[in-house]
């Protein structure tokens, strides 16, 4: 699967480059989406318990240690977009740990 807008990981790891946990767990994840094949949400899971699918349309949430990004996974085109990276801290004050919350941040975004 193609992984696009990495560059958000990559910025989320230059400005923790000092949590080491952080940088394994950004790195897993790159590597479990560009090798994945993922035909739905179910396969998701089997390869990344810590999705959490907030919106129908294929976005997901990912753990990575104490942060979270938001992905959407376009299975039909085989890619995922890297939509939003962040602190846990920062995924609280954005989205309030609520789908619709993250709805209307999405519609704003025009990405639905």
């Amino acid at each position: 699967m193609e992984l696009l807008r990495k560059d958000k990981l990559v910025k989320l790891k230059k400005k923790n480059k000092g949590n080491k946990k952080l940088i394994l767990a950004v790195d897993k994840l790159i590597l479990d989406i560009e090798k994945a094949n993922w035909k739905n949400s179910v396969d998701i899971k089997l390869t990344r318990p810590d999705a959490d699918k907030i919106h129908s349309d294929g976005f997901y949430f990912f753990n990575l240690n104490i942060h979270r990004t938001m992905i959407l996974i376009v299975f039909d085109e085989e890619e995922a977009i890297i939509i939003w990276a962040g602190s846990h801290k920062e995924y609280d004050n954005l989205f309030k740990g609520n789908k619709r919350t993250i709805r209307k941040w999405l519609r704003n975004q025009k990405l639905i």
